[in-house]
């Protein structure tokens, strides 16, 4: 909130730390702000101030069904759906996204589980939410090594077991009867067999339509070529989450987490405290 009452802020590439970017905030130069969270909690104050400022605003709600070992961090899925309802109730329900990803197979968490899950949540959403975006876990180093120790071996190739086809239609299946589009996020796998269609996070259309106003419809050549989101700004950096989600690939050490907070300064330009 500060860099938004300051009208900018500072990104520092994490490939290349010598490349800094000054990213306008001034609310004619923003479309849309696209909020990706699981805990919007902190925000919720603000919402008031952002519209005031004239900002546009949506959220991608990642909301799973894991047991703590896996999110570890978080608060109880009861509490987070709570928050989601809130939202959707505060800002209609085209504004605030489910995503129901990754999806995580290991030796006791197989798909009948997600189903579960996936239909419990999807009833409670039912009608505060019009898409449920899913993606399946990748095989990211650190991830899969936290995931092993942790005594967890993750299928990487859950497409190839038998069933698959089967449970991607029965996802599908579950969405529809909740009023639910399901969308795919990134995914190098084909699931239109089951009526999943491609999607995109940050999507021209959809933002289009929930906000009336026009978004130029150029992909970001800057993403993985799986994504297919229209060209934006990410003003956000790995290591900054102390969620420690293990399947995350956001973060690679809790040292790493310990150590951007402490560099991080609410007057800071950037969320590792680049100057103030």
């Amino acid at each position: 909130m500060e860099r938004i009452r300051a009208g900018y802020c500072v990104t520092v590439n994490p490939f290349n730390p010598r490349q800094v970017y000054k990213v306008s905030l001034q609310p004619e130069d923003v479309d849309v702000i696209v909020f990706w969270t699981k805990n919007p909690e902190p925000l919720l104050e603000h919402l008031h101030e952002l519209q005031e400022r004239g900002y546009c605003y949506l959220f991608q709600y990642t909301l799973n069904h894991y047991p703590q070992e896996i999110e570890p961090n978080l608060s109880s899925w009861q509490e987070r759906v709570k928050s989601f309802l809130y939202l959707s109730d505060k800002l209609g329900s085209k504004k605030v996204i489910w995503r129901y990803d990754p999806i995580l197979f290991y030796q006791n968490m197989g798909s009948e589980y997600h189903l579960q899950a996936f239909s419990r949540l999807s009833s409670l959403l039912r009608g505060k939410t019009e898409r449920v975006m899913i993606s399946f876990y990748n095989d990211y180093r650190a991830a899969t090594r936290r995931l092993k120790k942790a005594g967890l071996q993750p299928d990487i190739e859950p497409e190839k077991k038998p069933g698959w086809l089967d449970f991607l239609k029965e996802l599908s299946e579950i969405a529809g009867e909740n009023d639910l589009q399901i969308f795919s996020c990134a995914e190098k796998r084909d699931l239109s067999p089951a009526g999943i269609k491609e999607g995109r996070c940050i999507d021209s259309e959809y933002l289009a339509d929930a906000f009336q106003i026009e978004v130029k419809a150029i992909k970001d050549k800057n993403q993985r070529r799986e994504c297919g989101c229209v060209v934006s700004k990410d003003i956000g950096a790995y290591g900054t989450c102390a969620h420690h989600c293990i399947y995350c690939y956001g973060w690679r050490s809790k040292k790493e987490v310990s150590n951007n907070m402490e560099r991080h300064h609410i007057d800071g330009l950037s969320l590792t405290e680049y100057q103030r």
